[in-house]
């Protein structure tokens, strides 16, 4: 029987559960597709528009998998997979900026070029944090260095003027006293590729659901993991002990409600700029197991 493949996606908790032994224990047989990263993607042009919506267009080689929930809702519309409803996890996410920046306020953000990933958590969350500070048309996204770790150097090269981070980028900025113009923590949603046995998915969220009570009682034993998906110019500065526990799994529904005011929202921001979302249908697009149980 082939192994049940995960990618992880700079988070914590598959770390807890491999260092813990929980996949051992619910008796699942995994492999690792690491998620992808700068040094991965270094031959796209991230200046053309390529996210986390494309990766899923290309074929993510995984099981199980992970990204906002807005790109996971669409990409499971559109045929890329499903959306696992019976659970999602919320991510710390702020747009930081120089601490000797003049800016000081989102207001002051009004046309000035904030980085953030294509069609990825911080392209969405970028706007809902924003709009309600300025017109739409006052708020500039820069795609040329969406990835998360490219962004993040390129802000602490003093390359660019603003950029959205989360996860250990976000701690980071933080440590290096970066400042944080706006929170924008946004929600992520797993994608279920092909067809694994459903034990296996359970097995796998089982063995999530004891790892995120690990981190929720002693967080500073795993923020080591960090490390494991920065890239190693950002080592030596790292202080992972002054780090928080990053994006946290929440066991409640991706519910029917939140699918299609998500879609309705990204569709109203023209997002994908025209281009086909797929059919908004949340009995198709997503895959549950809590009726079997």
């Amino acid at each position: 029987m082939a192994k049940f493949k995960i990618q992880p996606h700079f988070r914590l908790q598959e770390w807890i559960a491999v260092e813990k032994g929980y996949f051992k224990d619910e008796g699942l047989e995994y492999d690792w597709h690491h998620m992808v990263t700068p040094q991965d993607l270094s031959g796209h042009d991230t200046a053309n528009k390529y996210g986390a919506f494309q990766t899923f267009e290309d074929g993510r080689k995984a099981d199980v998998s992970c990204a906002c929930h807005w790109t996971v809702n669409v990409a499971a519309a559109s045929g890329h997979g499903k959306l696992y409803a019976d659970c999602y996890s919320v991510s710390p996410c702020a747009i930081w900026v120089p601490a000797t920046s003049d800016i000081k306020k989102p207001e002051d953000l009004a046309g000035v070029p904030v980085s953030v990933g294509f069609q990825s958590g911080s392209h969405y969350s970028a706007i809902q944090a924003l709009e309600q500070f300025m017109p739409l048309k006052d708020i500039k996204l820069d795609f040329a260095s969406g990835l998360l770790y490219k962004r993040l150097g390129h802000l602490i090269d003093g390359e660019i003027a603003a950029a959205s981070l989360f996860s250990s980028a976000y701690y980071l900025a933080e440590q290096l006293g970066f400042r944080k113009i706006c929170e924008t923590t946004f929600m992520m949603a797993q994608m279920i590729d092909g067809d694994p046995d459903p034990e296996d998915i359970n097995k796998y969220f089982k063995a999530l659901r004891r790892a995120q009570a690990d981190l929720d009682l002693r967080p500073e034993l795993y923020t080591k993991y960090y490390k494991v998906d920065m890239p190693e110019r950002f080592h030596d500065v790292m202080d992972v002990r002054r780090w928080g526990p990053g994006e946290r799994i929440v066991f409640e529904p991706y519910s029917r409600q939140i699918f299609e005011d998500s879609y309705d929202w990204i569709a109203e921001h023209d997002i994908f700029e025209g281009k086909d979302m797929g059919v908004k249908d949340y009995d198709k697009a997503i895959v549950s197991l809590v009726a079997a149980e």
